[in-house]
């Protein structure tokens, strides 16, 4: 059939096509690669977070009920069984929620309390097992003996008599040999955890699949255009090839800001605190205790905070008034921001540069002063920071220095945030140089004049200095 035989120009513009195609294939293999381990790297943050939330509270509710008996413990001799009576008693009374509860082991493995699973009550389990192997009563004591810890393992819930997974917080009464403690079953956060890892994959399917048919109506688009027009419409063919392209690309940038935007989620720890603390403040109300007012204030500011940090990750993803004013203004923005949140003494001197940075400049620079200050705040503990921005014969140079500890303990916590600063400086052809010893550290960024427009009304081969 004569009309499917191509020419040879079609031929060779088809082969061309080729590459396009593999390098596309390999940008939404990258982009599927890297959007899969961000969101494996924040949806472990997130459960880390929320595990120790409840580790947390669990440390808090055992604290608080052995304030409640201490002065009948303090005051008993090892033998005083009527103390133990006592103290038994108001454990067995201490239920919580659906799930709560709190236990006693003497060292030898006979269990003393357990209000929700009474057929315990006077039995030697020092051999009791989870499904995973886990000696449970055993690691209770260990763990008691040793002073006080956690201990993660299976255990039935009381509500429906299946094994899931529980933290268990233990201390010790010495005196006693007692071992004693309570937990709660993390089985939400792990379901919540793969409910979120889920939606993620689903979202990077999706991404995956819009890019490869994107991809697939532009080759044919491009391919039908190719069978049609002339050499000088497949020039023009190839213009819009090209744009086509940069719209893939930032149709990729703008899916992986998202991802980005929605993970980045630091705010759902908060969230947990004000859930536990509405939990309190319903239990203490429907108890008349007279606490519910303190509970519920403690929520609410949770809460006030959950919304600060909504704004600050939304001003922090895109501060406008670095398109509107300039470098300068906002890295004053931020170190005012900064120093108001934090407390540390923070100044920022500059020279004025009227805007001559190019955009690519100033996001560099101001994401590398967004680093650095999250470094100071999170591991330096410094008490004084200086932000200086100068421009000169060379380029522009920022400098960020703290009289905080330097970097040799907490080398590993910034060693990500540094590679990230240098990649921004590499691709700029610039240069970052990091100054650290026991009384501080110093990070310079330094771009190229490249980078610096010239005055308004001079030639625009002619770079000048800021």
């Amino acid at each position: 059939m004569s009309f499917l035989r191509l020419t040879y120009r079609q031929k060779l513009f088809l082969l061309a096509t080729v590459p396009l195609v593999l390098a596309v294939s390999a940008i939404a293999v990258l982009v599927a690669a890297q959007s899969r381990a961000l969101a494996d790297r924040e949806i472990r943050q997130l459960e880390t977070q929320l595990i120790e939330a409840k580790k947390r509270e669990l440390r808090n509710y055992v604290t608080q009920a052995r304030n409640g008996f201490y002065f009948i413990y303090g005051s008993a001799a090892p033998d005083d069984e009527d103390a133990k009576q006592q103290v038994m008693q108001i454990l067995s009374a201490m239920i919580y929620g659906d799930e709560g509860f709190f236990f006693v082991y003497d060292y030898d493995g006979n269990n003393l309390v357990s209000p929700r699973q009474t057929g315990l009550i006077n039995e030697n389990v020092w051999g009791l097992e989870d499904s995973e192997g886990t000696k449970v009563v055993q690691e209770f004591i260990y763990t008691a003996r040793a002073g006080a810890g956690y201990v993660e393992h299976l255990w039935p819930k009381p509500t429906t008599g299946q094994e899931a997974r529980m933290i268990t917080y233990v201390t010790s009464f010495p005196s006693w040999r007692w071992a004693v403690g309570t937990g709660v079953f993390i089985d939400d956060v792990l379901a919540s955890v793969a409910a979120t890892r889920a939606e993620v994959e689903a979202r990077v399917q999706r991404t995956f699949f819009y890019i490869g048919g994107i991809t697939l109506a532009a080759l044919l688009l491009v391919f039908a255009s190719g069978m049609v027009i002339n050499v000088r419409e497949r020039r023009l063919a190839d213009a819009k090839l090209k744009e086509l392209t940069q719209r893939v690309f930032d149709a990729q940038e703008e899916e992986r800001g998202r991802v980005a935007r929605e993970l980045h989620d630091g705010i759902s720890q908060i969230l947990v605190g004000v859930k536990y603390a509405l939990d309190i403040t319903r239990r203490r109300i429907s108890t008349g205790d007279p606490r519910a007012p303190e509970t519920l204030d403690k929520g609410i500011g949770n809460l006030s905070q959950a919304i600060q940090e909504v704004r600050r990750i939304s001003r922090d993803l895109r501060p406008g008034v670095l398109d509107d004013l300039g470098l300068g203004p906002a890295l004053k923005t931020l170190t005012d921001d900064f120093r108001t949140r934090t407390g540390i003494q923070t100044h920022f001197d500059t020279s004025v540069f009227r805007n001559r940075l190019d955009q690519d400049a100033k996001i560099a620079l101001y994401r590398i002063a967004q680093e650095a200050l999250t470094n100071v705040e999170r591991h330096a503990a410094a008490s004084e920071v200086t932000l200086d921005l100068r421009g000169h014969r060379a380029g522009a140079t920022l400098r960020v220095a703290d009289n905080g500890v330097g970097l040799g303990e907490s080398r590993s916590h910034s060693g990500i945030g540094l590679k990230n600063m240098q990649e921004r400086m590499d691709q700029l052809g610039g240069t970052l140089r990091v100054l650290s010893s026991k009384s501080g550290t110093v990070i310079e960024a330094q771009v190229p004049l490249t980078h610096l427009l010239p005055p308004e009304g001079a030639p625009s081969q002619t770079k000048g200095h800021a």
